[in-house]
């Protein structure tokens, strides 16, 4: 355990980051995988739907930090891809 209390701080904030960033990637791995469940069952107006609401997550993730601009922008090319070859 650090005894400085600027160490101490970082080791909170730190912490605090981390878990923040669990859950935001939690959450767009539940998005992407609505969206591939619904293009699975086969389901063209809830996959619609299910990727504009996994593109706003993964976007809104990209801007905190959370993910590479990069890796937002693939993450969003693979879910579209995905819907629009059900057609």
């Amino acid at each position: 355990m650090a005894n400085i209390k600027s160490a101490k701080k970082r080791i909170l904030v730190s912490r605090i980051r981390t878990d923040r960033n669990k859950a935001i990637k939690s959450e767009v791995k539940t998005a992407i995988k609505k969206v591939f469940a619904a293009v699975e069952a086969g389901d063209k107006a809830a996959a619609q739907a299910a990727l504009v609401s996994a593109t706003k997550v993964i976007e809104s993730a990209g801007s905190k930090g959370v993910y590479h601009k990069n890796n937002v922008a693939r993450k969003v090319a693979r879910i579209a891809k995905a819907v629009n070859a059900m057609a």
